[in-house]
């Protein structure tokens, strides 16, 4: 920390807790799990495949990247000294835009910086006004940079020469930020072509906004896979131990956190943090700073509560984890629905044919009548017949 030389002597223990606290990363269950799921999924989809990864804010999806090439750098290490132009991963991340449009030249340029691609200040070109003097002293103008189709080809040249094994690309929600008018499977259908042709998977890592990707057409659903980074939950008893373990490790990271026992406290951290072990982190992280600015001999719950999530942001992102828990769920209805629609038999064993959903009486609708004019009815044709009297010939 570049300004911690300024803090006061007594803080030495929250420095030293700063230093260590602030590299530190937790390899808890649910991380290990989607990296696991992940590169699996990258080793075993088809080349040119999309997977989506995808999770509340703050569960640590950023964390997962970073362990994910890793371990693609430890696993591809014979094969990059056996070919030193080949890289184990191309890693990105999709950049919000300024006027609410998603600029995918923006992108492209900084795929190819990070690919080193040769001749890359050609290909981008130099801003207007610049260039190089002639000898009679004129400015000759620069080569004007490629064209967005120019610099997709130039990525997709790259990606098949350099044959990288994923291209993360980490904040992919901002993929959707589209003009009006256009339409949102446009956006996906760049990436899976892009995809196609270099035959290079493409991971998409981002909030529960990417669930607007999810199915958008036969083709895209078939060709991308989806992955849950789930933050842990109170209706599991598990999820709950989990999470206490994960504050008790903290605990042991935090020497000058020994007045304040955080386990005690783990039901208000796990309510200012959703669950979510990056949000936990970045909150301590947070108060440890804070405690050593204000010359606090060591970390305390008045602080701890001072620099908590306040509960109406809590709210707002639980109610919007809580509408993307519930879309990814698979569950029974959304199930017997597609063996209904596949005509094949239902849970019970019966043909899906015979069962039929009910249907409601309907109505007959009630027209209007021209005034004067009698309802449609039968009326009676002659006169009735009296006693003993024998019928009309």
């Amino acid at each position: 920390m570049a300004a911690s030389h300024r803090l006061p002597p007594s803080n030495t223990a929250l420095v030293q807790d700063i230093e260590s606290f602030r590299p530190f990363t937790m390899a808890h269950p649910r991380l290990v799990q989607a990296k696991e799921e992940l590169l699996s999924a990258i080793e075993g989809s088809a080349p040119g495949s999309l997977i989506l990864v995808i999770g509340p804010s703050g569960v640590g999806k950023s964390t997962l990247r970073r362990r994910v090439e890793s371990a693609l750098i430890e696993k591809m290490r014979a094969e990059i000294e056996a070919d030193p132009g080949r890289i184990p991963f191309i890693s990105i991340e999709a950049v919000a835009p300024d006027n609410g449009v998603f600029h995918w030249r923006d992108h492209y340029q900084r795929i190819l910086a990070q690919i080193q691609e040769p001749a890359i200040d050609h290909k981008l070109g130099l801003p207007r006004g610049e260039g190089e003097r002639t000898a009679n002293g004129r400015y000759a103008p620069w080569p004007r940079g490629f064209t967005g189709y120019q610099l997709q080809q130039s990525i997709e040249n790259a990606l098949r020469h350099r044959r990288p094994a994923a291209v993360l690309i980490d904040e992919a929600q901002h993929l959707g930020r589209i003009a009006s008018g256009r339409k949102l499977a446009d956006q996906l259908d760049v990436i899976k072509s892009t995809a196609s042709r270099s035959n290079t998977v493409h991971v998409l890592i981002g909030t529960y906004e990417l669930l607007a990707f999810r199915n958008l057409s036969a083709q895209l659903s078939r060709r991308s896979v989806d992955l849950h980074f789930s933050r842990y939950r109170t209706e599991n008893a598990e999820d709950v131990e989990v999470f206490q373990n994960a504050v008790f490790t903290f605990q042991k990271q935090l020497r000058s956190c020994e007045q304040l026992d955080l386990v005690k406290v783990w039901d208000f951290l796990y309510e200012r943090s959703l669950g979510c072990i990056g949000i936990l982190k970045d909150w301590l992280m947070q108060a440890l700073i804070v405690a050593a600015r204000n010359a606090s001999p060591a970390l305390n719950s008045a602080i701890l509560e001072k620099t908590a999530l306040s509960a109406s942001q809590c709210e707002k992102m639980l109610q919007e984890a809580r509408e993307g828990e519930a879309r990814l769920a698979d569950n029974d209805d959304n199930r017997l629905r597609l063996r209904r629609l596949l005509n094949l038999a239902d849970q019970a064993g019966a043909p899906t044919s015979t069962v039929k959903e009910p249907v409601a009486p309907s109505k007959k609708p009630r027209g209007r009548r021209t005034p004067g004019v009698r309802h449609p009815q039968r009326d009676q044709i002659g006169l009735p017949r009296q006693a003993g009297e024998a019928a009309y010939a």
